[in-house]
């Protein structure tokens, strides 16, 4: 039976990096498949779109060319299906892909894909599920999503200075909230400065911020930054990006299959897109996803 892939092509990720190289991926892409569609659009809604036209005719691989937004939008049409995702990192944050092993350059990436598709081969991953909502990489709630949320406010400047400047900006409003964790094995209640739930370990352009998470263990890595006032947050923001915040005193961690934030209000994000706000609850689903390699 021949093998039916698509690529989507996101070409807005990396700065339209994904535009740039994407005829170079979808070439190499043909020779070893039977049928490639090419999948561009504009907008999530056209995105899924096309990319439920090609499951119709019987989709068996859907590679992803972009970051993690993009990702993110492939990780709702693949979940629970038969369809693999390959990944092909041509965003500015690319943690889905970080956290898989997948090699960093597109080239070397999109080679990687073509190996598992030849071998037939893929392995499943868990993910996290809100509702209808699947992500793979951090569900997020409290100082780290505000400050998100801020720099998609934010018009000016571009690139990694609207974060720095979203994060002055969300420091001088700083305060804790009281914050409730129940999972199926634990209940905290704390003033808190933020929580992250981690299907895999990194968010934010390879922010470790639950080092030890495992796509494969059935288990989310909770982290939950406690009561810390603004000059010991200062403090351990620098630690969040070498994975050492978790020995620091004020730093929670948990594992559980289910999560619910409650409490308080804060912004949620997951895989660097908004999800409403607190309060969430979130589930961990074994062997949601299956991924090329």
């Amino acid at each position: 039976m021949g093998l039916h892939a698509a690529l989507a092509v996101h070409p807005d990720s990396g700065k339209g990096a994904a535009a740039r190289i994407a005829g170079t991926v979808a070439a190499r892409l043909r020779d070893h498949v039977d049928r490639l569609d090419l999948l561009a659009a504009n907008t999530v809604e056209q995105s899924r779109a096309l990319m439920d036209r090609s499951h119709a005719e019987g989709l068996d691989a859907l590679v992803v060319l972009g970051g993690d937004g993009a990702a993110h939008q492939a990780v709702q049409f693949c979940a629970g299906t038969g369809v693999a995702l390959g990944l092909v990192p041509s965003g500015t944050g690319n943690d889905l892909a970080r956290a898989l092993g997948v090699p960093a350059d597109p080239l070397a990436a999109v080679d990687a894909v073509i190996a598992a598709l030849r071998q037939r081969r893929s392995h499943r991953i868990d993910l996290g599920r809100v509702g209808e909502n699947w992500f793979g990489t951090v569900l997020c709630a409290g100082f780290d999503a505000a400050v998100n949320e801020r720099a998609n406010r934010m018009r000016w400047p571009s690139g990694p200075r609207r974060y720095d400047l979203a994060i002055v900006a969300e420091l001088a409003a700083f305060r804790t909230r009281r914050l409730v964790v129940r999972t199926d094995r634990d209940e905290l209640e704390l003033p808190a400065v933020l929580a992250a739930i981690g299907n895999t370990g990194f968010y934010g352009g390879g922010v470790p911020i639950c080092p030890d998470a495992d796509p494969g263990d059935g288990l989310f890595d909770v982290t939950v930054v406690g009561d810390a006032d603004r000059r010991e947050l200062v403090r351990l923001l620098p630690s969040l990006r070498t994975g050492r915040h978790v020995t620091h005193p004020a730093v929670t961690t948990l594992r559980a299959r289910e999560v619910t934030l409650s409490g308080n209000d804060w912004p949620v994000y997951a895989d660097g897109e908004p999800l409403g706000r607190v309060p969430v609850s979130v589930t961990c689903v074994p062997g949601a996803l299956a991924v090329l390699g």
